[in-house]
């Protein structure tokens, strides 16, 4: 009688903490929800780097407590976005590694690889793994929507403005 009695209230800790998780699934959601209004709702000429800052890691947490939640990579390509325009370079990078390692099926994942080769030729001049970077996403994505981009980001890796303007006079002629 008495080992029916433990496995009834096992039972019951175990449901209960499932109600728990999604409870606390439900109220992270939430405050990201307002984090991200306190955000975008402010002077978009001069965003508050701190609650960027905020919002990055709150997404960064749903996304490692919920990991196969449909959410969490969507909130991770946030993460990204807001980090990379924040300058937050090896952070972004970061987190597309992750995205691409974890959620290789992610509908904008094409989009994910274009913009880790962004990320390191524009915010970390490093061209070389720009370079790799691009030429996988044209390996993997010939036909998408940023294969001409990434060839003429090839074209031009490492070329000051005045270089590529002096290119295009030239090539014009």
């Amino acid at each position: 009688m008495l080992r029916y009695f433990i496995i009834l209230i096992s039972l019951n800790l175990i449901v209960a903490s499932c109600n728990l998780n999604t409870n606390n699934s439900e109220v992270t959601e939430k405050k990201i929800s307002l984090a991200e209004q306190e955000l975008f709702s402010g002077d978009i000429t001069s965003p508050d780097i701190e609650k960027a800052k905020v919002l990055v890691s709150m997404y960064i947490e749903f996304a490692n407590l919920h990991p196969k939640d449909s959410i969490s990579v969507e909130y991770l390509f946030k993460a990204a976005d807001i980090s990379m325009n924040f300058g937050a370079a090896k952070k972004t990078i970061g987190i597309f590694n992750r995205m691409i390692n974890e959620y290789p099926e992610y509908r904008n994942i094409s989009t994910v690889y274009f913009l880790k080769g962004f990320v390191y030729e524009d915010q970390l001049r490093d061209y070389q793994m720009a370079k790799n970077c691009y030429m996988e996403y044209i390996e993997k994505y010939p036909n998408s929507v940023f294969a001409d981009d990434a060839l003429i980001s090839l074209q031009n890796l490492g070329k000051s403005p005045d270089e590529r303007i002096e290119e295009f006079e030239r090539n014009s002629q």
